[in-house]
């Protein structure tokens, strides 16, 4: 179907769960770059072959789509765990989500990896990290940000934990009671930080989705 969806022969819809690949325009929109690419990637690996299905917590989504890490398991090619796969050669991006977030950590070292080497989609400007001081105007959408984290302060609203600023930045990161490990981290880390940004600000749900880099000293930060 795309980048991150696969239809079993049964009819059964699968969403590869802990990934994001580039979207196909709709409704006339252009189609993400690397899009096709990623689509004829995961067709690699699993067109004719059997797979079975891992769940990660969750099992189903409002759509009725499966919910899962798939793994090749016939003798047509080599065992794949796909959705590890498909972010090794940059296919995908790690995306996760608290009720399927069992797998994250092998997803995310071989992101940084295939990051580092420029592979896949990391080739493309557009899915590069974003120093969240240099953001300029920027629509609604899935993003990364790297940054400096703020102070703690206090929750807006009933579901959120704590609200952390990206230092020089006009970015704030909201960060849902299930991510609120993000609270307790020391304000000057550098960090990455990826979730659905708006209008400034950038939604974390899940703990994963924030990964420290370094502390900075904050005269630097200052500066």
């Amino acid at each position: 179907m795309d980048g991150d969806s696969i239809v079993l022969d049964t009819g059964q819809s699968v969403r590869l769960v802990g990934i994001e690949a580039p979207a196909f325009g709709r409704d006339g929109a252009e189609d993400a770059p690397h899009a096709e690419a990623s689509r004829r990637m995961l067709e690699d690996r699993v067109l004719g072959r059997r797979v079975r299905l891992y769940y990660a917590g969750l099992t189903r989504d409002r759509y009725d789509r499966a919910l899962a890490h798939v793994k090749t398991e016939d003798r047509l090619g080599p065992v794949i765990w796909v959705n590890r796969d498909l972010v090794r050669v940059g296919a995908a991006r790690v995306r996760t989500y608290p009720d399927t977030a069992q797998g994250a950590e092998a997803l995310f070292e071989v992101e940084t990896i295939a990051m580092a080497e420029g592979r896949g989609l990391w080739d493309e400007v557009a899915y590069r990290p974003l120093d969240a001081r240099d953001l300029g105007a920027r629509g609604a959408g899935f993003v990364i940000f790297e940054g400096v984290l703020g102070p703690r302060e206090p929750a807006e609203f009933e579901e959120t934990a704590c609200m952390r600023a990206l230092l020089g930045s006009q970015v704030t990161v909201t960060v849902e009671r299930a991510a609120m490990a993000a609270c307790d981290l020391e304000t000057g880390l550098r960090v990455q930080v990826r979730g659905w940004y708006r209008d400034g600000r950038l939604r974390l749900n899940a703990a994963a989705n924030l990964r420290p880099r370094a502390a900075v000293p904050l005269a630097q930060v200052e500066d």
